[in-house]
């Protein structure tokens, strides 16, 4: 099993990569090797799909690759055509002779997934079994990702494959990340081995692409559903297993240890590094508050980048606490970054004195007195100066190739409690779909990794405050409103569950307002990293326009 870390419309890198696994597998005398769902294009491709001349060029070099291929059998996925469609495929081939194509049949629309879009599925009556000269020939099932996930569908692609003659079924997928998501994988798969008494290798891909993490894991389990090969989480690996055909079974392995806060840590990391990579930036910018976010997320750049890829910029205002300072500037010597602090306030002062102004005048045209002014406004301008000079940093020195970080969490994202085109500013957001209670986690994680105290320990003490005036505190219970948000988010409550579950009704018709009146801001969000089953971006199509009450 290939666990590779394809490209999105990188066809020529995907396609050398491919071929040195294979020459990698051959080294191994494995006879057969077999690379993820739509490992010559990169996963999702999305509307590089309605490029006619991207679609041709995927086929062309993998029939090139099949040209050359020799001395064994390989599965690669890549993305398939006819006059009219385009299909989700997976070719097999045996050193150079193609022995046939097999096209994804249960395409997915939920969440991330919008397949329906671009692809025609396969019909039934074409979901059989490959024979391929391997041990005296064998029976190979093929499916696509999706067509495991059958609960939801008529249609049982394993089922069909095995009651057809399959003597092994290889499922090749791109499934994306979220944390926990390896027990399922290993629950369907011992559920469909010992219903169908087939053995299953499951080929995952690896790697991030835009929000996307992939987490690899390629797992595989004999008839009797016992676990007989896994792969490196978060890491391109090449995963060589051993079967007897015959039997159905292979020498059993314990599946290596669980750790949730670690898991989410690493996909984060993962995330963030090859979204620098792939988009070409080699250096992130990260406005450092003091605050438990802002550190997070540094510590998480310096894992993914290195830490002389990383800047750190302290922006204190005539609010901002003596303590914010310090540990800011404490986190960056224990991280060893390139640190600047300088203050925001002339700016702001500016800012204040040059709208004054215009803003009379528009105030005289339309009747209203400056008592009448929203004091919040006021206090945005804040963060807005700091996402200007975090931007200005990212755009002066181009050299350098700097993006700026996005700090803001998931369930302040959720309540719109952030300042559009201020602390909202970044490429890619690091903590977008992390709770605040999570953040804390996260946080101990590092200085517990670290074995030392990374992130001061102050930073976890301290009432959280966006310090934008004077005694200024998060208006927030995160303890409640946490784990709330992630109620309505991920699991759609209503809100007569929620008071069902005990929370104040207060709360929850608070929460609620607050979320549906920032859905305008989370469109104009960066995107970021997806880690839980239901994130902001890609995943979530909520209207803004929305009068219903939950």
């Amino acid at each position: 099993m290939a666990q590779i870390n394809p490209t999105v419309g990188d066809l020529e890198g995907n396609i050398k990569k491919i071929a040195e696994y294979i020459e990698e597998a051959k080294k191994s005398k494995a006879d057969l090797v077999v690379f993820p769902e739509m490992a010559v294009t990169g996963y999702p491709p999305q509307d590089l799909l309605y490029e006619r001349a991207f679609v041709r060029k995927n086929k062309e070099m993998l029939n090139h690759l099949i040209s050359r291929n020799r001395d064994i059998a390989c599965i690669v996925g890549f993305v398939d055509y006819d006059e009219k469609n385009l299909y989700n495929a997976a070719a097999i081939f045996n050193g150079d002779r193609l022995l046939g194509v097999v096209y994804k049949t249960l395409l997915p629309t939920y969440d991330v997934f919008d397949e329906t879009r671009y692809f025609k599925p396969s019909k039934e009556e074409d979901i059989k079994p490959l024979r391929i000269d391997i041990d005296g020939g064998v029976n190979v099932g093929v499916e696509i990702c999706e067509d495991l996930w059958d609960h939801n569908y008529e249609i049982k692609v394993t089922d069909i494959l095995a009651k057809r003659g399959a003597d092994i079924i290889i499922n090749i997928s791109a499934s994306p990340f979220y944390a926990g998501k390896r027990f399922e994988r290993e629950m369907l798969l011992k559920e469909k081995a010992t219903k169908n008494k087939v053995p299953i290798f499951y080929v995952n891909m690896v790697g991030g692409q835009d929000e996307l993490v992939f987490d690899g894991q390629s797992l595989a389990v004999d008839i009797s559903g016992g676990l007989i090969a896994f792969g490196k989480q978060f890491e391109e690996d090449l995963i060589i297993t051993d079967i007897d055909l015959e039997k159905g079974t292979a020498p059993k392995i314990s599946p290596p240890p669980y750790n949730r806060v670690e898991e989410m840590f690493n996909a984060l990391v993962l995330g963030v590094r090859d979204y620098f990579r792939k988009t070409g930036f080699k250096k992130a910018v990260v406005g450092m508050s003091g605050g438990i976010d802002s550190s997070l997320t540094t510590c998480i750049a310096v894992e993914a980048l290195g830490r002389e890829n990383v800047i750190g910029v302290s922006m204190p205002s005539k609010f901002s606490s003596e303590h914010s300072k310090t540990d800011a500037q404490r986190l960056a010597e224990n991280l060893g970054i390139c640190f600047v602090q300088f203050s925001i306030q002339e700016i702001v002062d500016m800012y204040r004195k040059v709208l004054e102004e215009p803003l009379e005048k528009i105030r005289k045209y339309f009747g209203i007195s400056k008592e009448e002014d929203d004091p919040v406004a006021d206090e945005n301008i804040q963060p807005r100066v700091r996402g200007n000079c975090l931007m200005d940093i990212s755009n002066r020195l181009k050299k350098l190739k700097i993006l700026v970080l996005n700090t803001g969490n998931k369930t302040e994202l959720a309540l719109g409690y952030c300042t559009l085109y201020g602390d909202m500013t970044g490429g890619i957001g690091a903590l977008g779909d992390v709770s605040k209670l999570e953040v804390y986690k996260l946080a101990e994680y590092v200085n517990k990794k670290a074995g030392r105290e990374i992130i001061p320990k102050n930073v976890f003490k301290k009432k959280p405050s966006p310090e934008l005036k004077e005694g200024q505190y998060d208006p927030f219970d995160f303890s409640i409103v946490s784990p709330l948000v992630d109620e309505i988010i991920e699991n759609r409550r209503s809100k007569q569950e929620l008071i069902e579950m005990g929370y104040p009704k207060e709360v929850v018709e608070d929460i609620y307002r607050r979320i549906r009146r920032a859905e305008y801001k989370r469109w104009q969000a960066p995107p970021c990293i997806k880690i839980t089953p239901k994130a902001f971006g890609i995943g979530w199509k909520m209207p803004i326009v929305n009068k219903y009450g939950g």
